[in-house]
């Protein structure tokens, strides 16, 4: 699909750069009231940067992910996608 991740990598604290299959690339950002929930747990910066990608997701251990079409959406209109 248009909106699977082939390349994610740290670009910053809490912040990614990825790209899609399509060519679309960008940043994520997480600001610090994102990582609550399941999330918590990437409030540590080791875990944040155990980040992958499995099947054209940005995934990190313990099953967490985020939703490729949302971020492709986010991306290619803005550039980037904040998370909050």
């Amino acid at each position: 699909m248009e909106w699977d991740v082939i390349e994610v990598s740290i670009s910053g604290e809490y912040a990614l750069q990825v790209r899609f299959s399509d060519g679309v690339a960008g940043g994520v950002r997480f600001l610090p009231s994102f990582f609550r929930g399941v999330f918590a747990p990437l409030r540590d910066q080791e875990q944040f940067r155990r980040v992958h990608v499995v099947d054209g997701v940005v995934t990190w251990p313990g099953d967490l992910d985020l939703a490729p079409d949302a971020m492709h959406e986010e991306i290619r209109r803005h550039g980037q996608w904040l998370l909050a």
